[in-house]
């Protein structure tokens, strides 16, 4: 059985698919861009701004799904200049204070909205 999550607290999806799915004990979240859920505007001044946004909406998903960062077991970085892949390890790493979850990065040419970054990630809470 799954469970589309679509809350306030995460911006709402600019297309035909839900922020995120819950299936049983395992969380999808669809990739996240920098929009800020409160004004409907990009956080998106610095990679480092935009990376903390996205942050917080992964977050926003999670709470709604009783998890948190702990609980992340995959994620998808998609940048779309990988010069910026030492910044947003930064502050990436802040998120995640002990074991981090298996990743790759990658460069792309173009995001949604034109942002410079996107994330995705699958979270599993253990019963």
């Amino acid at each position: 059985m799954k469970r589309a999550l679509q809350i306030p607290g995460a911006p709402a999806p600019i297309g035909p698919y839900s922020q995120a799915i819950l299936s049983n004990n395992t969380l999808y979240v669809s990739g996240q861009i920098p929009l800020n859920p409160q004004t409907g505007e990009l956080a998106n001044a610095s990679i480092e701004q935009s990376t903390h946004q996205v942050m917080q909406n992964i977050n926003s998903l999670l709470s709604e799904a009783g998890m948190d960062f702990n609980d992340i077991v995959k994620c998808s970085i998609f940048l779309k200049n990988l010069d910026n892949f030492t910044k947003v390890n930064q502050i990436y790493s802040e998120y995640f204070r002990s074991t981090p979850p298996a990743r790759e990065t990658v460069e792309v040419s173009k995001l949604p909205m034109d942002v410079e970054i996107e994330i995705s990630c699958i979270a599993i809470k253990d019963k």
